[in-house]
């Protein structure tokens, strides 16, 4: 089934994907140093990142490492639709630690546009089955450390690295 969505004037559906493409060697860098979860899992978070992306419907994008429940890195991707202003950088810096019995958790942020409809909509398309997290991604026990900007044309992603 085909679903509707639009494109903004200042970006296209190639811009998002050319942009997710660093994402995704991010998430792929993340789940290899750290051995948390297995390639084909960290691919099926970069489809369903893209994919809502390319829909309008993603806000945040946000990778944790945690260990009893405690942070240990983090890495947080906004988007920005109106990114011209921004220098992209080349994906990378982010190999993170491989510790005994870590989890990764990745929780995306939705925009308005991501209404009931669109998720049931979009719901077989999506890789990972999503549930609802109230978790705190505010990051306040870690200290920022920088990060990067993935832009292509009007579309980016902000990331920002917390450690």
């Amino acid at each position: 089934m085909a679903i509707p969505y639009t494109e903004s004037a200042t970006f296209t559906v190639a811009d998002v994907e050319a942009t997710f493409r660093r994402f995704k060697s991010d998430i792929f860098m993340i789940a290899d140093s750290t051995g948390t979860i297995p390639r084909s899992e960290a691919e099926d978070y970069a489809h369903d990142a893209e994919l809502l992306a390319r829909r309008g419907y993603l806000r945040k994008v946000d990778v944790t490492l945690l260990c009893a429940g405690v942070e240990l890195k983090a890495a947080t991707y906004t988007v920005n639709e109106d990114s011209g202003r921004l220098e992209s950088s080349r994906p990378g810096g982010v190999l993170w630690p491989r510790v005994n019995g870590a989890q990764l958790r990745v929780i995306f942020s939705h925009t308005p546009k991501f209404t009931p409809e669109a998720r049931v909509a979009l719901q077989p398309s999506l890789k990972i089955s999503w549930v609802t997290a109230t978790d705190d991604i505010s990051h306040s026990r870690l200290n920022g450390t920088g990060g990067r900007n993935y832009v292509s044309n009007g579309y980016g992603l902000q990331r920002t690295d917390f450690g």
